[in-house]
């Protein structure tokens, strides 16, 4: 049996004829996360087994730890 929604609901105020509802229909839709200031590529490298495998081993965020640290040695260059 479906629920009787009036019934159930009828102490909740209207939300399409309340001050509110002129504000909800203006709300900009945000979706995903915040665009970042860095934008990242997609790219394909290779590297060796053993390499890889240290960075997955720490857990979630590898392929940032990568990037980290290519951006660490390109600022010792």
């Amino acid at each position: 049996m479906a629920p009787d929604w009036p019934a159930i609901d009828d102490d909740a105020p209207d939300l399409t004829e309340s001050p509110w509802a002129e504000k909800l229909a203006e709300a900009p839709v945000q979706r995903g996360r915040p665009k970042s200031d860095r934008t990242k590529v997609s790219t394909t490298i290779r590297l060796d087994a053993d390499v890889l495998e240290r960075f997955r081993a720490d857990g979630p965020g590898w392929q940032s730890r990568i990037n980290d640290a290519l951006r660490d040695w390109l600022a010792k260059r």
